[in-house]
Parts: structure tokens; sequence; C-alpha cells
């Protein structure tokens, strides 16, 4: 089994509420040039499943950076 994994997702514009309806552990901020989206994904399937919806939603994926294992809240706990 894989480890959750800390992401952080810049997309240009802004999206729609939407966007993240299925991906409850994820939240988004309004920053200059685009959006951002961030926190867990459990695995790699759920982060082709994000890429998918905002692709779908015709979102621009600026960047998409891994930061932490683990919610960066909680410290990198074991």
């Amino acid at each position: 089994m894989t480890s959750p994994h800390y992401y952080e997702i810049r997309v240009a514009g802004t999206l729609p509420p939407e966007a993240l309806i299925d991906f409850e552990q994820l939240s988004s901020s309004v920053e200059p040039g685009g959006t951002v989206v961030h926190g867990l994904l459990p695995d790699q399937a759920a982060l082709q499943g994000l890429m998918a919806r905002l692709e779908h939603l015709g979102a621009q994926v600026l960047e998409v950076r891994r930061l932490h294992d683990q919610d960066p809240a909680l410290g990198n706990q074991p």
C-alpha cells in the first residue's frame, strides 16, 4: 500500500466550485496568476483522477509539485 502524498497544483485562472467536489481532502486558494489546489492524495490513481477532472473542466495546469509525504499541518510524522 502506498502512503499519501501532499501535492500543490497550480492552474491558470479560477476553478469552478465543482472542480474539487469529489476531492474533499483538497483545498484551493486564488493567488495572483491563478488558483493553487493543495492537499493529500492517497495514491497516483487519485492524482490522475484529479488531473482528468481539471482537463475535463478546461483548466490549464501550470505546475504539479509533490511537497510532502504528509499534511504539513501535522508535521512529517511516520
